[in-house]
């Protein structure tokens, strides 16, 4: 028992090695060379060069973004008559944020003033009805804003020059796992360079001036599409740096969408964006009245991505093990084809492989072979041992499919103590 744990925990200490064989066979070769190729490619071309598998990657971005508004429209209506609109009266909210809102088209009910009324029951929805009813008109009577709004939206605009008005952008970002930060408003020596410059993808494509029409056209809309019954339209920053190259080679990449609808639902019930508002004053006898506005318009939503990536011993090493897995797949499937699928595949198989039977069996042949050769010594004396004719041992070993095992082939020719030992197989 002592000497089983004994020679268990020797062997724990053995160290064990795969037996490789060569064939010599072109098909399965070029086959093998092929794949391998197919996995350097795929290693140094989609993983290292495409995906940069060598780096470490940041997804998550902190962003903040600045906007600011020009241009100024005038109007003229029976409602409200002459009015000049400037930033801060058709930007909503008009201190600049990553939402905003441009009114392009409205209907005013102006001058309304708390009162009791007697309406129609279709338009209750106007004030709090007080419960008492004329039935000689047919209506209820009701605390509102009156005289309620009655308006029809206007087929054009009011606001038609809004395409024209301009969108400065401000959008500082940063990495934190990389310590990294940048604005998209890059350095420049031209000091007019900002009060003259329009994006433009193939001109100017990191000048943050945007015209509202301009970007309106790039969803594939025009600015009569939207801005008569409103609509929403998201302006996409995009980040993707490369922190192994220099700093100037982080830029934004901008992307237009239209968010509120597609054009086959042109049409429908979720087309359009708008809302109402009140402005109030008072009379110089103290009364309060207020001018009702229902304004449609565009909502700019300013959406941030961004990613940034930097060299890594940890993501290279894993790279570079998937692909070394992906060439243990290749040793398999070629060995699957040569043992399993080729005409020769049985003689692969024998070589491959070895069974424990016949290796026994090749251990009594070399040790008959060298008892032989001890008593050939004895009968021959002192004298003559180490000398004289070699000796033949003869054995018939057939394998169990009729064909000579391959390790009593190679056991054809032997030597004991200066004698040739042959070893016949038949």
């Amino acid at each position: 028992m002592a000497q089983t744990w004994g020679n268990f925990l020797f062997s724990l200490l053995d160290y064990k090695t795969e037996k490789f064989v060569i064939a010599k066979n072109k098909k399965v070769g070029v086959l093998f060379r092929l794949f391998q190729l197919g996995v350097i490619g795929y290693l140094i071309g989609w993983v290292f060069l495409w995906k940069k598998g060598y780096q470490e990657t940041e997804e998550v971005i902190q962003s903040s973004v600045i906007t600011k508004l020009k241009g100024v429209d005038f109007t003229n209506s029976s409602q409200s008559g002459l009015q000049l609109w400037g930033a801060e009266d058709y930007v909503i909210p008009p201190q600049g944020d990553r939402v905003f809102f441009i009114v392009t088209n409205y209907v005013v009910t102006p001058n309304q003033k708390l009162a009791l009324k007697g309406l129609h029951f279709i338009v209750v929805y106007s004030g709090v009805k007080t419960s008492r009813c004329i039935n000689d008109t047919g209506t209820c009577e009701i605390h509102a804003w009156c005289p309620v709004e009655h308006g029809q939206t206007p087929l054009e605009p009011m606001l038609a020059k809004a395409e024209n008005f301009t969108i400065y952008v401000k959008n500082f970002i940063k990495f934190p796992k990389f310590a990294f930060s940048k604005s998209n408003v890059l350095p420049t020596t031209n000091s007019t360079y900002l009060k003259m410059c329009r994006y433009d993808k193939d001109h100017h494509p990191y000048c943050p001036i945007f015209l509202v029409g301009d970007v309106i056209n790039w969803t594939g809309y025009s600015f009569q599409d939207l801005a008569t019954k409103g609509g929403s339209i998201g302006v996409g920053i995009e980040w993707n740096c490369d922190l192994d190259k220099d700093e100037s080679q982080c830029n934004p990449e901008y992307s237009f969408t239209r968010l509120d609808s597609s054009k086959n639902s042109q049409n429908s019930a979720i087309s359009g964006y708008n809302f109402r508002f009140a402005r109030y004053y008072n009379d110089a006898a103290g009364q309060t009245y207020r001018n009702l506005f229902k304004v449609y318009g565009i909502r700019f939503d300013i959406l941030v991505n961004g990613k940034a990536g930097r060299f890594s011993i940890i993501p290279t090493v894993i790279s570079i093990g998937s692909g070394l897995a992906l060439m243990g797949a290749g040793v398999f499937v070629c060995d699957m084809i040569l043992l399993y699928m080729m005409s020769k595949s049985s003689f692969y198989r024998e070589t491959k492989f070895e069974e424990q039977g016949q290796q026994e069996r090749s251990k009594e042949i070399k040790d008959e072979a060298v008892e032989s050769g001890q008593a050939e010594d004895a009968r021959r004396g002192p004298g003559e041992r180490g000398h004289g004719r070699a000796t033949v041992v003869q054995h018939s070993v057939v394998s169990s499919d009729g064909r000579l095992a391959d390790e009593l082939r190679s056991l054809a020719f032997g030597c004991y103590r200066g004698h040739a030992v042959m070893l016949k197989t038949r």
